[in-house]
């Protein structure tokens, strides 16, 4: 089954609501990374997102660009904060994907105070997100985030500049943290005033990995069966206007895509409570 479309803000573009999340290419070979590309056009997701800092996920996007650039909107990410740096690495991210273009630049993980000064300061990094986007390097500009104070943060970073997307953590559990959603709400209900896209992360979060062996790709330990991930896809995209980006491991990644697949309703909060207390969810941020 395919996937549902939606409108990615004020881009003009319908992004498959399931967003791949090109993390999962930071650490793989390029084999790996060609069977997970064939994942993405199997459920005909149209929308990738990375990051220069995501190890070599631009370098393996890189012949897929070549070959399909036109199918999907690209998406890449600078954690650079001043104007030269930042500059350098958006023309390099253009050379690691082999292409000319790229639909999205995003301020990385602009949430904390002395950075985010800097970065949409006099000299800052979104002088040259501006200037890439004048030049035609770029269409629109985005900003991202972890970390409780991140909606709070974006929506100040809404008031500083106009910008066309955001990105940040929402997950059921996180949503039970009473100051995360009063912020998150605020945050959204912004983003629908101006039209601006509203990408998630970390939706089949189940718990930091503490000590425990890390079993997967991911930096947080991720839901992993079928039968736990549906719910939790489920209730992200069960809110209207919000998109999902995917997991940073390519081995759950098809089980994602599946659950996105055959959305249908969202989740109870009793399922949800259910699937916390089966799973025992913990937050990722506190």
């Amino acid at each position: 089954m395919a996937i549902d479309k939606a409108p990615f803000g004020r881009t003009g573009h319908q992004s498959t609501r399931t967003i791949f999340g090109a993390a999962a290419l930071s650490r793989v070979t390029q084999d790996e990374a060609d069977r997970a590309m064939e994942t993405v056009l199997q459920y005909g997701v149209n929308h990738i997102d990375t990051a220069a800092s995501y190890g070599e996920a631009e370098v393996r996007l890189g012949p897929w660009m070549e070959r399909h650039r036109g199918d999907f909107f690209l998406a890449t990410k600078t954690g650079e904060r001043t104007y030269a740096a930042a500059r350098d690495q958006i023309r390099r991210s253009l050379e690691r994907l082999r292409t000319d273009r790229i639909d999205l630049i995003q301020l990385h993980n602009l949430a904390q105070d002395d950075e985010w000064e800097v970065a949409l300061g006099p000299g800052g990094a979104l002088e040259a997100a501006v200037e890439a986007r004048d030049a035609g390097l770029v269409r629109f500009i985005g900003v991202t985030g972890h970390g409780l104070g991140i909606a709070a943060t974006h929506k100040r970073s809404l008031e500083r500049f106009d910008f066309d997307t955001v990105l940040l953590p929402y997950s059921y559990v996180l949503m039970q943290n009473p100051q995360y959603a009063a912020d998150f709400e605020a945050l959204l209900a912004l983003c629908r005033e101006r039209n601006v896209a509203v990408q998630t992360i970390k939706a089949i979060t189940r718990a930091p990995w503490g000590e425990r062996p890390r079993e997967a790709a991911t930096w947080y330990e991720p839901l992993r069966d079928q039968a736990d991930i549906d719910p939790a896809v489920h209730w992200v995209l069960g809110r209207p206007g919000v998109f999902l980006n995917t997991v940073g491991d390519i081995e759950i990644l098809p089980r994602v895509f599946d659950a996105a697949s055959r959305f249908a309703a969202r989740p109870s909060d009793a399922e949800m409570a259910r699937l916390a207390e089966r799973t025992q969810l913990e937050p990722l941020f506190v």
